[in-house]
């Protein structure tokens, strides 16, 4: 079966931020993650993992200036220094928190946008940090985002992702499927992740519509996560939605797994 870990970027928001490592795995959570650690010290994150027993699953590469609408670099032709210098920051915190995942968050395109030049720089970003974390031992991964939520996301389907995949030919380099994004996108989850199974590096859960408690809307979790089990997952499913209420209230569908 897979393992469970708490998205901190948007559960547990009840507490201070490095308060809900504790929070995470008082709920039973046995992994987390989170969309940047780079405003915390190393050590400090380092310690809060060890004092509760918590795996550092995954976090993003930089995503630019988030507050001001940014949503990554790696698309973004007049960013490639500051991308590649991102690469080299997360990969430093990676080795301390003993993170073997890494997300590179794909960018917004202006509608003007030159778009042989914005593939272009998107691959070449892609193959330098491929490169750069298979130096440390570390994985990649790209992530189809839906347009309703990020109007302008370079990445937005499974098939464009795995044709990236192929183009940049790096074998650490995968697929980050995100269930919330891919049910608004595309719908077929079960046949998409059983399909693409040994390209899939981590899975992510929310329900739709909302982006809230999954177990709450259309999608029939109990299925899919039953679908996980029979297909021979045994990866990290990331619990990243935005809870309703109070994060502990509407953790019913993840109690039986808790441990």
């Amino acid at each position: 079966m897979v393992q469970f870990a708490a998205n901190l970027s948007l559960m547990f928001n009840e507490v201070g931020f490095l308060d809900r490592f504790a929070a995470a795995a008082g709920a039973g959570f046995k992994g987390i993650e989170y969309l940047f650690p780079y405003a915390f010290d190393k050590a400090e994150l380092r310690e809060r993992l060890d004092r509760h027993g918590l795996t550092q699953v995954l976090f993003n590469l930089s995503g630019g200036d988030w507050d001001g609408g940014e949503r990554g670099l790696t698309s973004l032709p007049d960013r490639v220094g500051e991308f590649q210098d991102s690469v080299g920051q997360a990969i430093d915190y990676a080795k301390a928190l003993d993170c073997p995942m890494l997300h590179a968050l794909p960018g917004l395109v202006a509608e003007d946008a030159d778009r042989e030049e914005v593939d272009r720089v998107y691959l070449d970003n892609l193959r330098f940090a491929a490169k750069a974390l298979k130096q440390e031992g570390l994985k990649l991964l790209i992530e189809p985002i839906n347009t309703q939520d990020m109007p302008g996301i370079y990445l937005n389907r499974t098939a464009q992702a795995l044709r990236i995949m192929d183009a940049v030919g790096a074998d650490n380099l995968y697929l980050q499927y995100d269930v919330y994004h891919m049910q608004i996108m595309e719908g077929d989850l079960a046949q998409t992740i059983e399909r693409h199974l040994p390209r899939i590096a981590h899975i992510q859960i929310a329900e739709v519509p909302g982006r809230h408690e999954p177990g709450t809307g259309e999608i029939d979790y109990g299925f899919l996560f039953g679908h996980l089990d029979r297909i021979g997952d045994r990866g990290w499913l990331g619990w990243g939605y935005e809870p309703a209420g109070r994060t502990t209230d509407g953790l019913g569908l993840f109690k039986p797994y808790a441990g």
